[in-house]
């Protein structure tokens, strides 16, 4: 029951729940009467659909309905509405579903679904990204200009497989190239990554005889679902109740809208509760993945270090469709400088549908696509012009007050300290000590990369949180943030403490069972690392306003200004004499005089927060788009085997300027899981498929993400505290950013142990061995005569 928590480590407020397992989540929620959907899913990555036969199947025991897109004829989406319920009239991706089966149980439904029989007119796919926008390429979408799309946020080109045309413009380019004295010019590429949360997407939807609808869902963003899904369905609003209890893991894949509206439209239709559970194999194929990249760059530098001008071409990979994937291309492309001054810059950036499996958000939100080629360019320049890595970064890193950001936004003062965390970086991992290799022939190497973050948002993206004061001076907080392990409801436990001076365990907040659309107040999404900042600034606006209600009454009370009132320690006292005080509960529920008159009222606290002088990009991608940035790094330790190609990371060092630290447990937990997260698509993780677009490793033992077996033996975190002048406490998001820098970081540290390049990823052991063979083949040689030199050794 410890008071003034704020920077100290506090557990999560629900980990009892957690490790005890009677947390409930979506899939623990069942209903009287409910039935079970199994999906039939496509063969083909692009077909036309010439019948579905569901005759065998609807006489299947224990089925109530089978349904395909006909029944369903919608489209869906966030910015775009580019996706069906159902696939209608053709397939884009191999594991479209085609149609629905319904049956009174999972294993029901599933064996009548191996009856559905479609028959399908094969047609050309197009899986290359860079195929896909050539001239004559088959068209994924047809009828894209029919699609409705967030107009002045996105520019779809209709007739092509564009999904979204983003540009940047700052200076020009081919003058920066012209005064450069050093080019570097490189082709990057990433693949589609699954999510991997430990909790499939699931949803359980019931259309109730009063024609209400209420849902039950593993989402991030209860107020988007709902609004999307209403949009979409033509449902009044207020007629559809979204609940989200806490979600298994969500990284973007739950952020958007998901599978709520095909099992409404079931619900509907049938007028029971149905529930629809992805299995694993279709959750890494029928379910959105993060997009691919292919990045065309072009970096000039003076002979003095200086960025001059920076070419870039964003070629993202969104699939089959593209609804959230729209704004990660705007995103890659307007924050493509990165942390630096570039006085040059011209970017494009692509969303760009193919017949691979769909696409959305993904921690980090297109600041993984763009740093990657961005910091390993800083370093490559640097090795040409005779620099060391952290000196071109200290020549070129943005300076507060001074420096203005591509899009034309000034980095004021309280944005943080980019220098600070580039110095935290080099003295944490001892970047100028040479280590020795635990073999002759492994190397050891260590390398750093940088990065800044902001939300990536509309202008008009709010948040509210009401504050309520129980009988016995305890405090309910209520949002609308979603919880899937992130640590806001912790954090905003902490802020209410501190605000009124009570230990955090005085402290209820209600995400703990999840957020219901009907009773939480309103937030736009929990993405983007924002929910602190702007859940933060509206809780803080409802504990003012719950504290001018309780001094009102003291005022009368205690017969003194209300401006003498303080609230602190969970007593309530007049600031010029302390000595007469009382407590919270005793204004909780209004406050009673001895005769029993009462003034005043239950002290309910409401604030809101939006957004101050936000604006779209023009068509330069200039603008005020976003509330903060937080400036990090990650620099490793890693250790290449010559013979095999295996990168082992031995230690990491992440450093960030979260402008104030809250709950230090939740950083140190952020910084460690998500340097682990960005270590599986660095190392480890690429959604295969095949010449037909068959996912070839549909699973968690063919998709490797890192084992307990492959961790860092150290991972350090040090946390900067530049105060964010407008956030709740000074605080800042760092949840997406500590993946972000990780796989460039492991790149340079190869290439400056090696110089060795590697531009794409996962730097598998194969890949690696493959680029030194072909570059550094005398490496490789050196290495085998140590290793038979050992071996001799040891025999004798």
């Amino acid at each position: 029951m410890e008071e003034n928590v704020v920077g100290k480590r506090v557990p999560q407020v629900d980990s009892w729940l957690k490790v005890t397992g009677t947390l409930r989540y979506s899939f623990d929620i069942e209903l009287p009467g409910q039935l079970y959907v199994a999906l039939v899913t496509s063969r083909y990555a692009h077909a036309r659909i010439r019948s579905v036969d569901t005759s065998d199947a609807i006489k299947s025991p224990g089925i109530v309905g089978v349904f395909t897109g006909k029944d369903f004829p919608f489209r869906i989406g966030l910015y775009i509405a580019d996706r069906d319920l159902l696939a209608t009239n053709k397939v884009r991706w191999v594991g479209h579903p085609v149609a629905a089966v319904v049956g009174t149980s999972m294993a029901a439904a599933e064996e009548a679904a191996e009856k559905v029989s479609v028959d399908y007119e094969p047609l050309e796919p197009v899986l290359d990204v860079e195929k896909a926008i050539e001239k004559g390429a088959p068209l994924v979408h047809e009828d894209m200009a029919s699609y409705n799309y967030y107009k002045g946020f996105i520019n779809p080109v209709p007739g092509t497989n564009i999904a979204n045309d983003f540009r940047l413009v700052k200076g020009d380019v081919s003058s920066g190239f012209a005064e450069s004295n050093v080019i570097v010019e490189e082709t990057f590429k990433i693949p589609q990554i699954n999510h991997a949360p430990m909790e499939v997407q699931n949803v359980l939807a019931y259309w109730r005889p009063d024609d209400y609808v209420e849902v039950w869902t593993s989402a991030q963003s209860p107020f988007a679902t709902r609004y999307l899904t209403a949009a979409s369905l033509n449902i009044p609003v207020n007629r559809l109740i979204v609940h989200v209890p806490p979600a298994g893991g969500g990284f973007g894949l739950k952020a958007g809208i998901g599978w709520e509206p095909l099992a409404i439209m079931i619900s509907k239709s049938l007028r029971r509760p149905v529930k629809l559970v992805l299995s694993r194999s279709e959750q890494m194929t029928s379910a959105p993945s993060r997009d691919g990249l292919v990045a065309n760059v072009k970096a000039g530098f003076s002979k003095d270090g200086r960025f001059k001008a920076y070419e870039a071409t964003f070629m993202m990979d969104a699939g089959a469709y593209a609804d959230y994937t729209v704004n990660v291309a705007r995103t890659t492309g307007y924050s493509a400088d990165g942390a630096y001054d570039i006085e040059n810059i011209s970017v494009k950036s692509l969303a760009i549908y193919t017949n691979k499996i769909p696409t959305t958000a993904m921690r980090g939100f297109g600041h993984p696509e763009n740093h990657w080629p961005l910091e390993q360019v800083m370093d490559r320049a640097a090795d040409m012009l005779g620099l060391d890595p952290v000196k071109i970064r200290e020549i070129n890193l943005h300076v507060p007050g001074k420096s203005v950001r591509g899009t034309g936004e000034p980095v004021r003062e309280y944005d943080g300290n980019p220098r600070g965390v580039l110095e935290a970086l080099v003295k944490g991992i001892g970047y100028w000590e040479v280590e020795k290799p635990s073999e002759p022939w492994k190397v050891r190497a260590k390398g750093l990369a940088m990065l800044v973050k902001a939300p990536s948002q509309p202008p008009n993206a709010g948040a509210s949180a009401i504050v309520k004061i129980d009988e016995d001076g305890t405090i309910d907080v209520i949002t609308g943030t979603g919880s899937m392990g992130q640590g806001t409801p912790t954090s905003l436990a902490i802020i209410a403490a501190e605000a009124f001076g009570v230990p955090v365990e005085k402290v209820k907040v209600n995400q703990l069972e999840g957020v219901s659309t009907d009773q939480n107040p309103y937030t736009w999404q929990t993405v983007g690392s924002r929910g602190l900042y702007s859940d933060g600034i509206a809780l803080l606006r409802a504990i003012e306003d719950a504290k001018n209600q309780i001094r009102e009454m003291a005022s009368a009370v205690f017969r003194v200004p209300k401006d003498d009132i303080e609230i602190r320690g969970g007593q309530v006292y007049p600031r010029t004499h302390p000595e007469h005080r009382l407590g919270l509960k005793d204004f909780a529920m209004g406050y009673t005089y001895p005769n029993g008159n009462t003034i005043g009222g239950p002290v309910i606290g409401r604030g809101s927060y939006a957004p101050v002088l936000n604006t779209f990009l023009d068509e330069k991608g200039h603008g005020h788009n976003t509330v903060f940035h937080t400036y990090g790094g990650t620099a490793v330790e890693v250790e290449i085997d010559l013979l095999t190609g295996e990168v082992r990371v031995i230690k990491v060092v992440q450093a960030f300027d979260v402008g104030r630290v809250i709950n230090l447990l939740t950083l140190e937990g952020q910084a460690f899981g998500g340097f682990i997260m960005g270590m599986g698509s660095a190392l480890y993780e690429e959604i295969k498929f095949d010449k037909q677009g068959w996912v070839l490793n549909p699973n968690l033992t063919h998709y490797y993400v890192p084992r307990i077996t492959d961790l860092p033996d150290e991972i350090d975190a040090v946390f900067l505290e530049t105060p964010q002048m407008d956030g709740p406490l000074g605080a800042r998001g760092i949840g997406e950013h500590v993946m972000i820098a990780v796989a460039p970081a492991i790149s340079n540290a190869i290439y400056r142990g090696l110089k060795v390049k590697l531009n794409e990823i996962p730097m598998n052991a194969e890949r690696v061995w493959k680029a030194i063979k072909e570059q550094r083949p005398e490496l490789i040689s050196s290495a085998f005569e140590q290793a038979l030199s050992r071996a001799e050794e040891i025999h004798v």
